[in-house]
């Protein structure tokens, strides 16, 4: 399974019917807890909702640093009940940032600030300039 840089998963944007890598086999369907388990490299999952207003607020900023990281993978889940990736991954607060290195966990963070990504991209990524340049990890 290839995941290319940012993908946005299930919600109301698509009438519930996800988005992973459109235009390719994978259209339509979030990734299963297994296919995360044996991905190479960092990824970072994000698990919020489209209405939640924590998430809203941090997709500006988390969306600024990722400019800086470009080989990591950021998959954006729409979590909710019954949603069992969310579950495997324990998310209990939204928007929840789980930090992954070769399909290994290093960090998962709740309603996370400034530092807290910083932190989570530098061990899965090491340090890197942002796009203008300035060091941001």
């Amino acid at each position: 399974m290839t995941i290319r840089r940012t993908v946005a998963v299930g919600g109301p944007q698509d009438r519930g019917l996800g988005r992973m890598n459109p235009g390719t086999e994978e259209a339509g369907r979030e990734p299963t807890r297994g296919e995360i388990d044996v991905m190479a490299g960092p990824v970072v999952l994000e698990f919020g909702a489209s209405w939640c207003g924590h998430c809203l607020a941090l997709a500006p900023t988390l969306a600024h640093l990722l400019e800086g990281h470009p080989d990591v993978h950021h998959i954006k889940l729409e979590d909710g009940p019954g949603q069992s990736l969310g579950r495997s991954f324990r998310v209990k607060l939204w928007p929840t940032l789980v930090f992954l290195k070769d399909g290994r966990v290093v960090k998962q963070v709740a309603r996370p600030g400034l530092g807290e990504i910083r932190e989570g991209l530098a061990v899965i990524a090491g340090a890197r300039s942002g796009p203008s340049g300035q060091t941001i990890s």
